[in-house]
This record gives C-alpha cells, sequence and structure tokens, in this order.
C-alpha cells in the first residue's frame, strides 16, 4: 500500500525494505528491534520541514529515502544550503546527542521516508549498546568529515564559476568519474536560486553561469536533466 506522496507505507525497521548494512539501520537484530521500537518512521511531501536552526532537539531523524536540504540563515535573511543529503544519512544527530539546539534547518526536497527516534529513547539505547554508540559515532565522523570537505571547497574555489563546477561535479557518481563515460546526466532537482544558496552566490548569477557554461558546450540541459558534456573542462575551472 502506497501513501499520497506515492511511497510505500514502512510499519517498522525490522520489516523495512530500505535497509542497507552500510547504514545506520544496519544493526543487529536484537538492537535493530530496541531501536526499531523507540523511532516512528513515516513519510514527507516535498517543502516539509523536519527541524529548524535554533529549534531545541526533540530527536534524530533517519533519512530512509529521499533527498533533504541542510540551510542556514543569516541575521539579513540569506539563506545557504550547506548540504543535501541523501538516503541513509542521520539528520540533527550531533544536537540529539549534545542537547544543544539544531545548527540548521532541514527541509525535504521531495518525498521521502523519514524514521524519527526521540532523544531520550536514542541516548538510552547507546548507554546500553556499545554497539549502537559505534553506529552513533561513524554517523557522527562522516556528517563532520562532510563539513571539512564542503568548507574546504567553498573556501579555496577562487569564483562562483569555479564553485558552480565544484558543485556540478559533485553530482556525479565514482564510478562515472573513473570510467571516464563522455556524458553524465544528472537529475539535480534544485532550483537555480537553490544553486545559488548551495555555493553563496545570486540567482542571477547561477543563471547567467549556466548559459555561459552551456554556450561553451561543457553542459546541456534536457528539461530538469543536466547533461555533463565535458566533465574534464569543468574539473579545470573547478580546480
Amino acid at each position: 500500500m502506497n501513501t499520497p506522496y506515492g511511497l510505500e507505507i514502512i510499519e517498522s525497521c525490522l520489516s523495512c525494505k530500505l535497509r542497507k548494512d552500510k547504514w545506520f539501520c544496519g544493526l543487529s537484530p536484537d538492537v535493530l528491534k530496541s531501536f526499531s521500537a523507540g523511532s516512528r518512521p513515516g513519510t514527507y511531501p516535498g517543502g516539509a520541514l523536519l527541524f529548524v536552526e535554533g529549534q531545541l532537539p526533540r530527536g534524530a531523524f533517519v533519512l530512509c529515502s529521499g533527498k533533504v536540504k541542510l540551510s542556514t540563515t543569516s541575521r539579513d535573511g540569506k539563506v545557504l544550503i550547506l548540504k543535501v543529503a541523501e538516503a541513509g544519512e542521520v539528520l540533527g544527530l550531533s544536537a540529539t546527542i549534545s542537547g544543544t539546539c539544531y545548527e540548521l534547518t532541514a527541509e525535504t526536497a521531495g518525498p521521502c521516508h523519514v524514521n524519527f527516534v526521540e532523544r531520550d529513547a536514542l541516548l538510552r539505547l547507546m548507554e546500553r549498546s556499545g554497539e549502537m554508540g559505534v553506529h552513533a559515532a561513524q554517523a557522527l565522523s562522516k556528517e563532520f568529515q562532510s563539513v571539512y570537505r564542503d568548507i574546504h571547497e567553498l573556501v579555496l574555489a577562487r569564483s562562483s564559476a569555479g564553485k558552480l563546477a565544484r558543485l556540478l561535479l559533485s553530482w556525479t557518481t565514482a564510478r562515472e568519474r573513473e570510467t571516464g563515460v563522455s556524458e553524465v546526466r544528472v537529475r539535480t532537482g534544485l532550483t537555480h536560486e537553490e544553486m545559488a544558496q548551495m555555493i553563496g552566490s545570486s540567482r542571477e548569477t547561477v543563471t547567467r553561469l549556466l548559459s555561459d557554461l552551456k554556450k561553451k558546450e561543457f553542459i546541456r540541459l534536457e528539461g530538469s536533466t543536466l547533461v555533463i558534456r565535458n566533465r574534464t573542462a569543468l574539473e579545470a575551472l573547478a580546480a
């Protein structure tokens, strides 16, 4: 049975078909049973707010399917999208463990399966289970490695064109980069405004830069699909 958002209903982690061993939910049967008992799986439409920057943490959110935009807002209202979380990531974990406010705002970028685990339930399980503690530590480590990498790329890219090129290249898979395919098709799902928020620029600048890249035949657009035609040229621009 499907929800109004076209997603299959998930009743429990134990019966979830989306689980993968490398994900946060790749726990042993006994620990997974305890985790499932303290969590609430649900489905969300695009544009739903899971939590807001500055809000006290209610718990953590395991993204089972779909994508979530993680953003921060300056005092003058400027929005910067720091990353787009993918399925398998845990959102709000550091704030949940520390008991401090959520550092970012999490908004679904489309229909998503999300499993919410309350803070008290998660902390109790981490105290009882070393396995759960290790999974939480691994999730936090990946989160901060990603943040350091994104900051490094955002700061060291000298121009908006370089930052945009880095963003486009980040949407390609490791396999596509290794095999050296001539063209890479990417469904971004992001507007020009959202791309601008990811590179700290303006919508007008992103629109102009994308137009320039098309004229140079580095990329082409096919509806909502972006085709990278010259990855080598984009890599040189991003360097």
